[in-house]
């Protein structure tokens, strides 16, 4: 089912994050929740600074949800994407099933098979060759697809046997507040993640580092959808999300905005508007007034 998440969301950038610290993020939230023009806020998944090799401010992403969510009452959160290599899917399906009941059914867990190398050596996570990373990744959708089922709102609950990760009449107590569990959007960009993509997911967001790519975005949105309708699926139930960045000043704006138009006409149902850190909060309310808005309203047009 598409979800109605409206034409723009904001997120700060999980790239360059000097400066960053909690009251400024907590402030950027809390300016953010005030602007109707954003139905969503985004977070990354990173322990460091995910462009640099080692080090560098990064907030949990799950716990950091949990601790904005009351910044921005009505607004979705959404996390693109969690790294599949953090966490046991048990625990990870619990995390999220918390954070949608806290949301009041408006939490998009977004999820990738992990890949900062740096990052998993500095702190001692393993990150298997591909093969056996997308073996552990297709593990864990079905353990958080089980769990976040019918069956496991109550006992006995469901068991899974799976070679990786398995589950033993285990049950998601308390359930999630959305029926079938928060929707799944997937960063899968190449064969074994379009299939996963076929079968698990609802969305797709344009990775971090494709930022403002539009030919890319649009490539790929044309195989997911072919993909899609392969395996009986229709493509105008899922959501593409686009991302683009706005810098900190007037002029990287007007290009922005541009670019995040082009987005939009390349079958973005949703784009991310990026601003970074350092710029936090202080150029939040100009990105929502002089790209955010106008791109709502082009989309309404075009809607009508």
């Amino acid at each position: 089912m598409l979800l109605r998440l409206g034409p723009v969301g904001f997120r700060i950038s999980a790239r360059g994050s000097s400066g960053m610290d909690w009251q400024r993020l907590d402030s950027t939230w809390a300016l953010a929740g005030e602007q109707d023009v954003f139905s969503a806020g985004w977070l990354s998944d990173h322990l460091s600074d995910a462009s640099r090799e080692r080090g560098g401010v990064a907030f949990e992403a799950f716990t950091t949800a949990a601790a904005l969510a009351h910044r921005v009452p009505g607004k979705w959160i959404g996390l693109a994407v969690a790294a599949n290599t953090f966490r046991h899917p048990a625990v990870l399906a619990k995390q999220a099933t918390m954070i949608d009941i806290v949301t009041g059914g408006q939490f998009i867990l977004g999820l990738g098979a992990g890949w900062h190398v740096g990052e998993h050596e500095a702190f001692g996570l393993d990150l298997p060759e591909p093969r056996e990373r997308f073996d552990r990744y297709e593990s864990a959708l079905r353990v958080v697809a089980a769990l976040f089922s019918e069956q496991a709102r109550q006992p006995p609950g469901v068991t899974l046997d799976d070679p990786i990760y398995s589950l033993d009449r285990a049950t998601n107590e308390p359930a999630p507040f959305t029926p079938a569990g928060p929707p799944i959007w997937l960063g899968g960009q190449r064969r074994r993640g379009m299939e996963l993509i076929a079968r698990y997911a609802s969305g797709w967001p344009l990775p971090g580092n494709r930022a403002g790519d539009v030919a890319y975005f649009g490539d790929k949105r044309d195989q997911i959808r072919r993909v899609l309708e392969t395996a009986g699926r229709n493509p105008r139930d899922f959501t593409f999300a686009a991302q683009v960045d706005c810098g900190a000043d007037a002029n990287t704006r007007r290009a922005a905005l541009r670019v995040a138009r082009h987005m939009q006409r390349a079958g973005a149902d949703h784009v991310i508007l990026g601003i970074p850190g350092a710029a936090a909060p202080d150029t939040l309310v100009a990105m929502a007034r002089e790209v955010a808005q106008p791109l709502k309203e082009s989309s309404e047009t075009s809607n009508d």
